[in-house]
């Protein structure tokens, strides 16, 4: 529903109110993240079904990957209410993502890289470690995309969707990587 809500809703947002509503959730989020994945500072919740939200957030990140990809094939053949559609489908999905991420973490806490891997711990670490610093930074560049679509500040919106969308995508295809990377550790 709010995602139908979002698509129908064409309203000038305040920049007083939400750009610096956008920051706060841009700072706050990352670093709760990382309270809360830090080792023995919250006791695990032990979830029965924890095994399965890996696969969840795998199946999460392609989806996000394959709607990113479409969203800019259509913008590109003027499908504007289309692309609308996608990208407004990724951030919904990253969000679930998140949630679906803090989950399993604070279910299962951390997995470490393991020798049954198909790829060195270097590359692995390599690709982990992008794909985590890259993730806080899609934060703000989706949220503040996503603004301003909804605003229609298009010009805006252009320059910064040119960083945003390859990082996105980048974030979202190492989320899968990084998933089958460490698969064989379980």
């Amino acid at each position: 529903r709010i995602l139908k809500y979002m698509q129908e809703t064409t309203v000038k947002y305040n920049d007083k109110v939400f750009l610096p509503l956008i920051w706060v959730f841009s700072i706050v989020v990352p670093i709760l993240v990382g309270i809360l994945m830090t080792p023995g500072l919250i006791p695990k919740l032990g979830l029965s079904f924890q095994s399965v939200l890996p696969k969840i957030n795998a199946g999460i990140n392609s989806t996000v990957s394959v709607l990113l990809v479409l969203g800019i094939v259509f913008i590109k053949q003027g499908k504007k209410e289309l692309h609308k559609r996608m990208m407004l489908s990724a951030f919904t999905l990253s969000a679930l993502f998140l949630v679906v991420y803090v989950l399993y973490h604070l279910s299962a806490g951390h997995r470490p890289f393991c020798e049954e891997s198909w790829v060195s711990a270097p590359v692995y670490y390599t690709i982990l470690v992008s794909h985590v610093l890259l993730s806080v930074t899609i934060i703000p560049l989706a949220s503040f995309s996503i603004y301003r679509a909804l605003n229609e500040n298009f010009t805006k919106l252009k320059r910064m969707a040119r960083i945003t969308f390859p990082l996105w995508l980048y974030v979202s295809v190492t989320g899968v990587l990084v998933y089958f990377m460490i698969a064989p550790c379980s």
